[in-house]
C-alpha cells in the first residue's frame, strides 16, 4: 500500500491505494502552508490526516510500503529542510517529504516525461525528462506566483479599485465585488482585504474573475488571458532549464496542470494553448489523467521501487 498526501494553500489530501490499483482512503483537511499556520499546526495536521486515513481503510500504519507527502514552500529556505524532513517521522515507517509540484507531475502524465502545470493558491511548473527534474515560478505571493489564484485575485481586486475610480471602465465585476463582500461604500474592500485576509482566504477572490468573464466583462477575460500566458511563460522555463526547448519540433512535449484556476476552463485553458503554442512550439496541452492527490500515491509506490502496472493505472482510471 501507497500514501500519498498533496498539500496545498487551501487544502490537503489524503489518498491511500495499493499495488493493483484499488483506492483504498481517501481524506481532505484544510492548508498545509506553514507559513500561513506554524510547523506545529502542520505537524498535527499531517499526524491526523494519516490516521484518518488508516482508519478509513482499517490498516495499520506498519502496513504502508511508503508514504510522500508533496507540500508547499518545501525547498525554498534551505534552513527549514530537515524542519520538513521530520514532519512525518513516526508517524509512518517508510516516508519523504517533497514540494507540491511532484504530485502534480505525477498525477497528470502519471510519471510520464513532461511538464506539469499547479496553478492553485499558488503556482509553480515542475517536468521531469530522461531522468532529469526542473522547476520554474513558485517563488511566493509576495514577488511571485504569477498566474495562481491568489495573483489573480490581488489583479481582480486591482481592477475592482480601477473601475471603482473611474480609471477602467466600469464592468460586471464591479457589482460582483461589492456583493460579495456585501460593501456598503467601496472602501470598506480596504478593511475587508489589508492586513486580515489569510493568503488562502483570498485566493477564492479568483473565482469572481471568472465569473465576470461570464458575465461579458472583456476586462475580467483579459485577467484570465494573462493568466494562461504567465503559465505557459512557467512550462518554458522548464523545458529550458531541462534543455528541452530546442528539441520540440523533433519530439512533441507533454504539458499538463492542475490547480484550481483551471476551474475556469477554456477562460484560461484557451489562452495557455496560445501561448504555449507562441513559447513551446510543439509542446502539446494534455488532460490531467490523475489529481495530485493520486499522483502523490503514485510517487509514493516509485520511491518504493514498486511502480504501480498498466493495469494498476487502468484501474484508479476507472
Amino acid at each position: 500500500m501507497f500514501l500519498g498526501i498533496d498539500g496545498g494553500g487551501t487544502k490537503t489530501a489524503f489518498v491511500l491505494v495499493d499495488e493493483i490499483g484499488r483506492l483504498l482512503a481517501r481524506h481532505e483537511s484544510t492548508t498545509s502552508y506553514y507559513i500561513e499556520i506554524g510547523f506545529d499546526a502542520l505537524r498535527a495536521l499531517l499526524c491526523d490526516g494519516v490516521q484518518a486515513a488508516l482508519r478509513q481503510a482499517g490498516v495499520a500504519a506498519s502496513d504502508v510500503s511508503y508514504t510522500f507527502a508533496g507540500l508547499p514552500a518545501h525547498g525554498e529556505d534551505s534552513e527549514l529542510l530537515g524542519t520538513f524532513d521530520a514532519l512525518l517521522t513516526g508517524v509512518v515507517p517508510h516516508s519523504r517529504v517533497g514540494n507540491d509540484m511532484i504530485c502534480s507531475w505525477a498525477g497528470s502524465l502519471a510519471g510520464a516525461d513532461g511538464i506539469s502545470l499547479v496553478a492553485g493558491t499558488g503556482s509553480i511548473a515542475y517536468g521531469e525528462w530522461m531522468g532529469r527534474g526542473a522547476r520554474c515560478g513558485g517563488w511566493g505571493e509576495v514577488f511571485g506566483d504569477e498566474g495562481s489564484a491568489h495573483w489573480l485575485a490581488r489583479e481582480t481586486l486591482a481592477l475592482f479599485s480601477r473601475m471603482a475610480d473611474c480609471r477602467a471602465e466600469p464592468g460586471p465585476l464591479l457589482g460582483l465585488v461589492r456583493e460579495h463582500f456585501e460593501l456598503k461604500h467601496d472602501l470598506d474592500l480596504c478593511g475587508e482585504i489589508n492586513g486580515s485576509a489569510a493568503r488562502s482566504e483570498l485566493a477564492q477572490v479568483a473565482r469572481l474573475a471568472t465569473a465576470a468573464a461570464n458575465a461579458g466583462d472583456v476586462q475580467a477575460r483579459q485577467l484570465l488571458v494573462r493568466a494562461g500566458d504567465e503559465l505557459a511563460a512557467l512550462a518554458a522555463g522548464v523545458a529550458r532549464n531541462l534543455g528541452i526547448a530546442g528539441v520540440c519540433g523533433i519530439q512533441a512535449v507533454p504539458v499538463s496542470y492542475s490547480g484550481g484556476v483551471f476551474a475556469a476552463g477554456e477562460l484560461v485553458l484557451g489562452p495557455l494553448q496560445a501561448a504555449l503554442a507562441r513559447r513551446l512550439p510543439g509542446s502539446v496541452l494534455k488532460t490531467p489523467r490523475f489529481g495530485p492527490e493520486l499522483g502523490a500515491a503514485l510517487y509514493a509506490a516509485r520511491l518504493a521501487g514498486r511502480p504501480l502496472s498498466a493495469e494498476a493505472l487502468a484501474r484508479l482510471d476507472a
